[in-house]
């Protein structure tokens, strides 16, 4: 009988190395997998957040600029312009940089970018934010 028992676990394991190998396969491919998606994730997020964070640095930076500019006119085209300008520099220093799970990230996002077209229309200069960075990145120091 002893025999025969050892020679059905033998046979046992053969039929269920299959199995068994494939579970094994499935469960370490699971592990690389989370570690690959999460890797990814961290990256997507952070380069997203890159960006985010150069746009409104952006914004912030021409809001002071053209403010200095315009500080000095008395005129009420200029001031309708100056407040237009405060804000938008009210809306980038209240934007939740430190907190990318907001639920109104999106909204304050798009609330932002309609204050920067509006004065950009009152100033008479181009919307794009890309035509700014283009301009930058092709001036050499």
């Amino acid at each position: 009988m002893a025999g025969q028992q050892g020679a059905e676990d033998l046979f046992d394991s053969i039929l269920f190395a299959d199995e068994r190998f494939r579970g094994e396969g499935y469960q370490e491919g699971f592990q690389r997998g989370t570690k690959r998606g999460l890797h990814n994730g961290w990256r997507h997020g952070a380069s997203h957040g890159a960006n985010l964070s150069s746009e409104i640095s952006f914004y912030y930076g021409f809001a002071i600029s053209w403010k200095c500019l315009l500080e000095h006119q008395s005129d009420d085209r200029s001031r309708k312009r100056l407040r237009a300008l405060e804000a938008l520099l009210n809306l980038t220093q209240k934007f939740p940089l430190d907190d990318p799970q907001s639920v109104k990230l999106q909204e304050d996002t798009e609330k932002l970018r309609a204050k920067f077209r509006q004065v950009c229309s009152m100033l008479n200069v181009p919307t794009d934010f890309k035509d700014y960075i283009r301009t930058a990145e092709g001036t050499s120091f």
